[in-house]
């Protein structure tokens, strides 16, 4: 009878605790899911904004990359060396690129705040700062590629390979470059007009310049590169110049258009009847954005590097970088254009002064780029061992190629945390935090962790490049520790906004 109640006792105790525990374990659940939904996912009228700015940018980013790919391709399709030289060329106009980009930056904050305040006049001098940047960064730029573009060049064809060949890389490189600089210009001004629409929320004119852009260099390509339809056969001359006249037809129509609907974008009004800008406006960007500038600068200068650290492993290498770097760029619009939704949806809620919504947006973005980055990283790895075969070069060479994908993969939602983590420093005007977080982890913890095991380890290319590339989770980890930290929330223009 002791037994039976002893049973019978441990039996309703073990009841009483499996209900109390299920129950718990039910509010924690519950708990877990509410707050998922509150600091993570948001409702549907925050995607419909997300996706009102992300979409345009992704078809444009998408098309931009797809027509590089097929730019690519068709150089490809030409030779190695073709496509070698054309890619060690693009190696340093991606440093100028980068130059321009982040000139524009530390003024691109601005922009978003100004016009989250409603601000037209100090948006105007704001894009008149921009023209005044992209001015400097042009005649620097022109000065280094005609003084030192062989040079420079040249220290990408130190590894082992045919002497041949990489005389003929050389050629193809310098040939590609020269003409290119006839379009810097163009390229120049379309990007301060485009940058300030972005970042005014006006997505669609710049995706629409950057399409008829991209079909006429895609026409070109085909009849200069290959001579159709009674042009001439230029090869990658021939691109180069396709490339060139597409930047003037992207420039026109985003000129014409901005003059043609002057009430839908007031602050472009009067730019340029005067190259003023108040000065102590002027200051205040200069002061946020040479940060910025020589983030983007030796950031690119970083990457250039990597790779050139990496093409001391022979001329295959070379070619195997180029393929990846085209279809990886291709893969990542989605993570860029989610930077591009970052900068403008933080920035304009800091500029209205609404800081915890800006903090709590922040979080809703990072994880929807971390979901979208990880379906696209499942679709790149799976497509890696086919889309090298798109290309007229070696097995080797492909072989390297679709290795180097997968490794991409296997870090791009690292990466997808890190540029959200970047343009929420940058949209804050931390820019002492962001030059620390990217520039400076490039040269003080990428290029030498590179450097030192390309030239120190017997590391085969494959596993050192996939190892190499593990810095990108350390750098993942210390986004997401600043930007837990709130320290990147400020509003920056309201004092300019009374001044001027």
């Amino acid at each position: 009878m002791q037994n039976m109640y002893k049973n019978w006792t441990t039996f309703w105790l073990y009841d009483k605790i499996s209900l109390i525990s299920l129950k718990t374990g039910e509010l924690i659940l519950t708990s877990l899911r509410t707050r998922l939904k509150k600091t993570l996912i948001g409702d549907r009228a925050f995607y419909a904004t997300v996706f009102a700015l992300m979409v345009p940018i992704v078809i444009q980013n998408a098309l931009t990359h797809f027509i590089n790919l097929l730019d690519n391709i068709m150089i490809g399709r030409v030779g190695n060396a073709e496509m070698s030289g054309v890619a060690i060329a693009n190696q340093l106009l991606f440093v100028f690129n980068l130059a321009i980009f982040g000139g524009l930056s530390g003024a691109g904050v601005f922009c978003a705040q100004f016009y989250g305040a409603k601000d037209n006049d100090n948006l105007r001098y704001t894009m008149r700062f921009k023209l005044w940047t992209i001015a400097i960064i042009f005649v620097v730029a022109i000065t280094v590629f005609l003084t030192l573009g062989e040079k420079i060049i040249s220290l990408y064809l130190t590894g082992e390979g045919d002497e041949a060949e990489r005389v003929a890389m050389f050629g193809f490189a310098k040939d590609y470059l020269l003409i290119m600089l006839w379009g810097l210009v163009p390229f120049c001004i379309s990007q301060a007009y485009g940058s300030t629409l972005r970042e005014t929320g006006e997505t669609v004119l710049p995706m629409r310049a950057s399409l008829c852009g991209m079909l006429t260099n895609l026409i070109g390509n085909y009849l200069l590169i290959y001579g159709k339809f009674g042009f001439p056969r230029l090869s990658i001359k021939g691109a180069a110049i396709a490339t060139v006249i597409s930047r003037f037809v992207e420039l026109i129509i985003i000129l014409i258009y901005a003059a043609r609907h002057s009430e839908r974008f007031p602050f472009f009004k009067g730019v340029f009847k005067s190259l003023r800008v108040p000065k102590e406006l002027a200051l205040r960007i200069f002061k946020k954005g040479s940060p910025l500038l020589l983030n983007e600068l030796f950031w690119s200068f970083g990457i250039t590097t990597v790779t050139q650290i990496f093409s001391t492993r022979g001329l295959n290498v070379v070619g195997a970088l180029n393929i990846t770097s085209t279809v990886t760029n291709f893969f990542n619009v989605f993570m860029y254009s989610m930077g591009a939704a970052v900068a403008v949806m933080i920035g304009q809620a800091l500029g209205a002064n609404e800081i915890q919504r800006a903090k709590e947006t922040v979080w809703k973005l990072i994880f929807l780029n971390i979901c979208i980055c990880g379906v696209v990283s499942c679709v790149l790895a799976a497509a890696s061992p086919f889309l090298p075969y798109i290309y007229k070069t070696t097995d080797d060479v492909r072989r390297l190629a679709s290795s180097f994908m997968r490794t991409h993969a296997m870090y791009m939602v690292f990466n997808a945390i890190s540029n959200s983590s970047y343009f929420t420093m940058r949209s804050g005007g931390k820019m002492l935090l962001t030059v620390l977080f990217d520039c400076v982890f490039t040269w003080v913890i990428f290029v030498p962790f590179t450097f030192l095991l390309t030239h120190y380890t017997t590391l085969y290319i494959i596993a050192l490049y996939a190892v190499c590339y593990v810095c990108d989770v350390l750098k993942a980890i210390n986004g997401l520790i600043v930007v837990k930290s709130g320290i990147w929330a400020q509003n920056m223009v309201s004092k300019t906004s009374r001044q001027n």
